[in-house]
């Protein structure tokens, strides 16, 4: 058994396990939630619930508690049964564990101007990606812990695209279809369709649900102009929160309307400028000046809002947070669609040709691909 997992003393209360942990650190785990956990109220295969909270005793109480062959063995008070925890599974699901895999606790990066894209993300060759399994592993833990990844030499076929993004996730279709074409046409439904340049932002908020992950493979670069910018949204909403807490509050409690109509799709949805967890850790960012429709708000509500919104925009379009660099042919980019924002400088297609293709990735499909690759190569892969 390894240190960190080593029992050191055990305390008990009818109501409370305590465990003092080898290192010193110390776990509390409630009757309650230990009773609701017995793995044999799970079935062998799946793992799902056999039972309901409705079946559990009320107020289950702890008769005494000991160690035995690597577990920690209970024995309740009027129940006839005891019950066998694993010490190494109770030290992970610790409260006091930072349980969660490091592609879970997100690596902020707010002064993306003092980084070098080349050098300070993930970067794999896509032949390389497709037959080194550890190595995608690490370069899928880098996407999910940095909000964004890259890869070099994607074929510029038409499938190029979906052959990268079946190593990441599943395509999620649109009603732009599987893949749509970033590249300027005579009347364009949307900006990204344009020579313009674009600010930081995350596409199609107007959606139910949001796409998770977006990809675009560069298979024409210009050589002059529609540079890439992206920006780690979930740090700069906490550099507000900071430097201005109650705008923080106001944009993360304030619904905004987000509509985009063309001739083939109507979507609305609303949803906050920035998105907490129940733990009131920021979770996602939407934000898309383009595509918000007339907010609902009273009156009395407007300037505190507008004055809340002006703030986070003004922060957006500070060069300190912009990692902005040029791809060139070939390469894909990866990222975090409710985390990283994104936009370009400027073109002239006139003068010279851009052409990329994107696609939407669902979000749960990305944190499983890692998830199953951790499963064969479980060491941390963050580094």
């Amino acid at each position: 058994m390894s240190e960190s997992a080593s029992v050191k003393h055990l305390r008990t209360s009818p109501d409370t396990l305590g465990i003092e942990w080898s290192d010193g650190t110390s776990s509390e785990f409630a009757s309650l939630w230990l009773r609701d956990n017995l793995s044999e109220d799970r079935d062998a295969h799946s793992g799902q619930r056999l039972i309901d909270i409705a079946d559990l005793p009320q107020d289950p109480k702890i008769q005494s508690a000991v160690t035995l062959n690597g577990a920690i063995r209970i024995e309740w008070e009027a129940e006839s049964r005891a019950a066998s925890f694993d010490i190494r599974w109770l030290r992970a699901n610790s409260e006091t564990r930072a349980g969660r895999p490091a592609e879970r606790r997100p690596k902020f990066w707010l002064e993306g101007a003092s980084l070098d894209a080349a050098c300070d993300f993930a970067w794999a060759r896509f032949s390389d990606a497709k037959t080194d399994r550890p190595l995608r592993a690490r370069w899928l833990s880098r996407l999910l812990r940095d909000g964004i990844a890259f890869l070099s030499e994607v074929p510029a076929a038409d499938a190029g695209i979906l052959e990268a993004a079946a190593l990441t996730g599943r395509v999620s279709e649109t009603n732009y279809g599987m893949v749509f074409d970033v590249r300027s046409v005579a009347q364009p439904e949307n900006l990204a369709y344009s020579d313009l340049g674009l600010g930081l932002h995350t596409d199609n908020p107007y959606r139910e649900p949001v796409p998770g992950f977006q990809v675009l493979h560069v298979l024409i670069a210009s050589p002059d102009g529609g540079e890439s910018i992206f920006g780690d949204g979930l740090a700069i909403a906490e550099h507000l929160r900071t430097t201005s807490p109650e705008a923080f509050a106001v944009l993360t409690r304030t619904a905004v309307p987000f509509l985009y109509r063309s001739k083939d799709a109507e979507l609305y949805a609303e949803r906050p400028l920035i998105q907490l967890t129940c733990d009131g850790e920021v979770s996602a960012v939407h934000y898309n000046s383009r595509s918000i429709a007339p907010l609902h708000l009273a009156a009395r509500e407007a300037h505190p809002f507008y004055s809340a919104y002006r703030r986070f925009a003004a922060l957006l379009r500070d060069p300190r947070f912009h990692l902005k660099f040029r791809l060139r042919d070939g390469d894909l980019v990866v990222f975090d669609n409710q985390r990283t924002l994104h936009g370009r400088t400027a073109f002239s297609s006139a003068k010279f040709p851009r052409h990329l293709r994107g696609c939407y990735l669902t979000r749960d499909s990305v944190y499983s691909e890692a998830a199953m690759l951790r499963r064969e190569f479980p060491t941390d892969l963050s580094t």
